[in-house]
């Protein structure tokens, strides 16, 4: 038995190794249906704790709801020397201000992200779809029925985090040494304050700002070699 365990726990270890995106359960089910979810589960645990036993190179982090196997960051400088690692592309400020709207008040229709921002947001929109970081959610029960907004899974693994309960809430702000934003600025679809008539322009959202700080630590883990080994090549 112990030995069928060790061959699941090395299955399991490499469909981590090779793919490229978080690995979920119900993927992991498909490879094990003989397997119940606690087990797969258990293994994966026991993945986790053995790396950290032995200090591996490799780590096994849950990420968007599943878990991927990264490089481990004490070894980053190694990783940069041999890979010479690029950092990862950076967002634009209009495209923060936008996705940092839609994080926050989802779901949520462009006309409400051009009141917040003062600006027209189109093309801001449409970047942040075709990087998949958002979706079209559905449509707002008003004339014309324009479309809503959403984050997506790819947000979620683009900023390293396991669900969207992990982004800062209202009190944290402060912790984090930001201006706390309004909370009408915070609240979802349907219980907003802001009018057409009374748009909103922050300058230096706290939103935004936690948005940045944490794309900037995902970029800083990319470039000091705590990515897919894989990645690190393109």
């Amino acid at each position: 038995m112990d030995e069928q365990i060790q061959n699941y726990k090395s299955a399991v270890e490499a469909l981590l190794f090779v793919s490229e995106k978080p690995v979920v359960l119900d993927q992991f089910k498909e490879v094990f249906p003989e397997l119940k979810p606690s087990q797969i589960h258990d293994l994966i645990r026991q993945l986790q704790d053995e790396y950290v036993n032995r200090e591996a190179g490799m780590v096994v982090v849950e990420i968007a709801g599943g878990f991927q196997m990264l490089s481990n960051s004490h070894a980053a400088g190694y990783i940069r020397e041999f890979y010479k690692t690029k950092t990862k592309e950076k967002l634009s400020r209009p495209a923060l201000e936008s996705l940092a709207i839609i994080v926050y008040k989802q779901p949520v229709g462009r006309a409400e992200v051009e009141i917040i921002r003062g600006v027209n947001s189109d093309g801001t929109i449409a970047h942040l779809l075709n990087k998949g970081l958002i979706k079209i959610t559905g449509r707002k029960e008003v004339p014309g029925r324009p479309f809503l907004y959403g984050t997506t899974k790819e947000f979620l693994d683009y900023f390293g985090l396991k669900s969207l309960e992990d982004l800062p809430k209202i009190e944290e702000f402060n912790q984090l040494g930001l201006d706390t934003p309004k909370p009408e600025l915070l609240q979802g679809e349907g219980t907003s304050v802001i009018s057409e008539a009374e748009p909103v322009v922050p300058q230096e959202s706290a939103r935004e700002q936690v948005l940045e700080q944490m794309h900037e630590q995902t970029a800083s883990q990319e470039s000091s070699g705590q990515s897919r080994m894989m990645d690190v090549e393109k």
